[in-house]
């Protein structure tokens, strides 16, 4: 049985991949979605790990099912939708490699999932739930989301989640930040961006903002920021841990690397989440943030997510970023 199960979008990011002789921009078909994203990274960690979500009955979904296959990730709570086809993503770099995306999602395969179709041995086996905000936009997945959190819940499973902000997939922005905000209250590991703290708190200021979100209800918090690293915070207080010195080419799943990473190291910890001490976080996000550097330093999501080997090599052989 898998100790994590990510629930969400599994999809198509269309990568650049240089230039045609004509001059036209190429793409590279890359398999991502973030919670698939994190569900990989925890697999190739040696974290038992399954997906529950949908992707269209087409060429695409049968190349996503067929990756998270090869990846080591259970598929038994995958469903290949005959009549909605598989969301799809283009990825635009800038020179720093931070990434913008374009989405084809009307309604999308990812979104129509139903709590009908949720394979229960699935569920019931796992130990972590992971989830984000992105099948909040749209019913039937809204509901399907929410009923599978509540259940957890009183199942006494543990909750995780990563809101992923993307402003484009909502139908107006205070709906989004309206739904976006109400999934934090399940989690008991929360992790946001930097840039995501003042859309669900209000606060810009970072210890307000953090004290905010545990009023919410996470226990555990990460707060990714990019070069800056990231701060882990819990009942002990708040911790600010330096990233790894790489030469970024794509960020694209960093975040979800990262977050994979440190969810990984909590469920190889054994521990209680009531029990983590400020100084195991952060040793899980020194961890974490390695993963994430190795990520950046290849192109697109779920190809470029690293193993243990390779993160253990980061974090002897490259140095931290001060900032």
């Amino acid at each position: 049985m898998p100790k994590l199960a990510a629930i969400g979008e599994l999809l198509i990011d269309f990568s650049p991949a240089g230039t045609s002789k004509n001059g036209n921009t190429l793409f590279e078909r890359n398999p991502g979605g973030a919670p698939a994203n994190v569900a990989v990274q925890a697999a190739r960690l040696g974290i038992e790990s399954a997906f529950l979500g949908k992707v269209g009955a087409d060429d695409f979904g049968r190349f996503l099912k067929n990756t998270l296959d090869t990846c080591g990730v259970d598929t038994r709570g995958l469903v290949l939708d005959p009549h909605e086809n598989t969301t799809l993503a283009f990825v635009q770099l800038n020179e720093q490699g931070d990434r913008s995306f374009s989405f084809y999602r009307n309604p999308g395969a990812d979104t129509q999932l139903r709590s009908e179709e949720i394979n229960e041995d699935v569920f019931s086996g796992c130990d972590l739930l992971h989830y984000g905000s992105l099948l909040f936009t749209t019913e039937p997945g809204r509901s399907t989301v929410y009923t599978l959190l509540e259940r957890a819940k009183k199942m006494g499973k543990i909750l995780s989640y990563d809101p992923n902000w993307r402003e484009p997939l909502w139908k107006d922005r205070e709906t989004g930040l309206r739904e976006m905000r109400a999934g934090v209250a399940y989690a008991n590991i929360l992790k946001l961006s930097e840039e995501e703290l003042p859309l669900l708190t209000g606060e810009t200021d970072l210890a307000r903002g953090l004290s905010a979100l545990h009023a919410m209800g996470p226990a555990v918090i990460a707060l990714t920021r990019g070069a800056q690293g990231c701060l882990v915070s819990c009942r002990e207080g708040t911790a600010a841990c330096p990233t790894y010195d790489t030469p970024v080419i794509d960020t694209t799943g960093c975040g979800d690397s990262f977050f994979g990473a440190f969810l990984s190291q909590i469920l190889l910890s054994g521990f209680e989440i009531s029990s983590l001490t400020l100084k195991d976080l952060s040793a899980f996000a020194d961890y974490a943030n390695a993963s994430g550097s190795v990520c950046g330093t290849a192109k697109g999501a779920i190809p470029a997510l690293p193993d243990d080997a390779a993160i253990r090599a980061c974090m002897a052989q490259t140095s931290k970023l001060h900032i």
